[in-house]
């Protein structure tokens, strides 16, 4: 039987999104084969990647909750179809084509589970609310593949350029390779859609598509909110006190950006149009927070003239202002 995914995660049922993310993110950057060695890292990382998959998504996490380990097989829409008559009813209509059936859905499951799922639904049998998906007398037409979702996890560089990249997941039924299109400016938790890609279909019925949820990967210089890009600006004392112009990094390549005189540490600067793209849009902007930064070792020259500042200027930061 599978690991609980909450307690893969660490945390408990009632935890919000928010902790989710955090767990997973925590989890993730501890078990990346880039970074951990043990072999037993790889799966870990796995496990973790799928729990995070999951109970991320509030539709997938609610059916997790209340089917266990057999949600997967049990149809997406199942909830809207009891709603409208107490269960399928029965009469040859064949299966709806939105219906998700994971493959293997049929005689074993029902077996297994009929008992449950009608105490479940006030005593309606498993052939009750699932016969007319397989055909009242058995006679079942084409079954539509199940959609399918993974994470695809990408740099902020990345996500800014866009571009093919050839992305190899594991599966029940052994590693795929797919060549996707990333489009510029894609945001976390953006979908990517790979038609056809997902679950087989029975009896004939059209496979179905393969989702990929971005996840952009936390970056040791730059931080993401939505479309906008904040970072980090280093200046000197005399830039910040007597103004410059100076360069910056960002994902699109170098920019200049202008420090206006008499600029503190804290203080932000905006680049319009310089975050993330938007290709039904207006781009984000980039956020450069200046932090000033002094000399780790002054030379002779250097430390006279500081002292020089120090002995005639009268401002005080403590009190701010002069005198």
């Amino acid at each position: 039987m599978a690991r609980d995914y909450y307690e893969v995660l660490g945390v408990g049922r009632d935890a919000s999104a928010e902790e989710v993310q955090q767990a997973y993110r925590r989890l993730a950057r501890r078990y990346h084969p880039d970074v951990n060695s043990d072999p037993a890292a790889e799966e870990r990382f796995k496990e973790v990647g799928e729990a995070y998959h999951v109970l991320s998504d509030p539709k997938t996490r609610a059916r997790y909750d209340r089917f266990g380990d057999d949600f997967r097989r049990i149809p997406e829409d199942y909830e809207e179809r009891v709603a409208a008559g107490g269960g399928w009813a029965r009469g040859g209509r064949g299966p709806s084509r939105d219906a998700r059936v994971e493959p293997g859905f049929g005689t074993d499951f029902g077996t297994n589970f009929g008992a449950g799922f009608g105490a479940r639904f006030g005593g309606a049998g498993f052939e009750d609310l699932f016969g007319d998906i397989f055909g009242a007398r058995g006679a079942a037409g084409p079954i539509p593949g199940a959609d399918q979702e993974a994470e695809l996890e990408l740099t902020v560089e990345d996500a800014y350029r866009g571009g093919r990249r050839r992305v190899t997941m594991t599966g029940p039924d052994g590693p795929r390779s797919y060549q996707v299109a990333i489009p510029p400016g894609v945001v976390d938790g953006q979908r990517i859609r790979l038609a056809g890609q997902g679950g087989s279909g029975s009896a004939g019925g059209q496979p179905g598509n393969l989702y990929l949820r971005v996840r952009i990967a936390p970056h040791p210089r730059y931080r993401l909110d939505g479309r906008d890009i904040h970072v980090t600006l280093p200046v000197t004392p005399w830039e910040a006190a007597l103004g410059a112009t100076v360069p910056i990094t960002t994902p699109g390549g170098e920019a200049k950006v202008h420090v206006p005189a008499g600029s503190s540490s804290g203080r932000r600067l905006r680049l319009r149009g310089e975050g993330l793209p938007n290709p039904s849009g207006r781009p984000g902007d980039l956020y450069a927070e200046v932090s000033v930064s002094v000399p780790p070792k002054l030379t002779d020259r250097e430390r006279a003239l500081f002292g020089e500042l120090a002995a005639v200027s009268t401002f005080d930061p403590r009190r701010g202002s002069r005198g």
